[in-house]
């Protein structure tokens, strides 16, 4: 068993609060959804999840078979897709997910090759990132945390830079693969978390 538990917890900025005494408890197969208005603090309690920043209060535990993990290590179990989350951008792309794939095992064995089908980037495999247009660079990020066998996923704005046929992808794609794990989405959109089993609004936290 798999779980996260956050008890409390708070993020203050100088004299700001942007929440306080906030609880969540997830376990495998559940989902997710902050949501909230633009700057109301969505990415913050991301990265306070993920330990990219540290909280101001409160306890936030994640555990395997009743064993705590160290914070230290949560990035072993876990991936993020986040537009402040920057790609290398003189990879090609077939560079990028070999890279990747060296610190992650991938999901139900699927092979690099699928990945680039699944993504719809074939064609671009030995193209540099930074010649991809934002909506490519979404889908790689997107295929990126989907695709690597971590139990926790945090989508933050999954379908910023989609087009209506992205957006479609990312609906389709994201139940198949994202059901058995731990998933986050930070959005002030309802079509980026129709799955989720859970909503919270970050403004009710202040």
């Amino acid at each position: 068993m798999f779980s996260l538990r956050a008890e409390g917890i708070s993020k203050r900025f100088q004299y700001e609060w942007v929440f306080r005494n906030l609880d969540i408890h997830l376990n495998l197969g559940e989902s997710l959804a902050i949501t909230g208005g633009n700057g109301s603090g969505k990415s913050t309690l991301i990265k306070t999840i993920t330990g990219a920043i540290p909280l101001t209060d409160g306890k936030l535990e994640i555990t395997q078979n009743g064993q705590d993990i160290p914070a230290d290590d949560w990035f072993n179990f876990l991936t993020i897709s986040a537009p402040y989350l920057e790609l290398p951008e003189e990879f090609t792309l077939q560079e990028l997910l070999n890279f990747h794939f060296k610190f992650k095992k991938l999901y139900r064995n699927i092979s690099t090759d699928e990945i680039l089908d699944k993504i719809y980037l074939r064609d671009q495999k030995d193209k540099q990132i930074n010649q991809f247009s934002s909506g490519m660079k979404q889908r790689v990020k997107l295929g990126l945390s989907v695709f690597s066998d971590v139990p926790m996923v945090f989508l933050d704005e999954p379908t910023s830079n989609l087009d209506k046929k992205g957006i479609e992808w990312y609906q389709n794609i994201i139940p198949e693969y994202l059901n058995d794990r731990i998933v986050f989405v930070a959005s002030n959109d309802e079509r980026e978390y129709t799955f989720c089993k859970q909503t919270m609004r970050l403004e009710d936290y202040k």
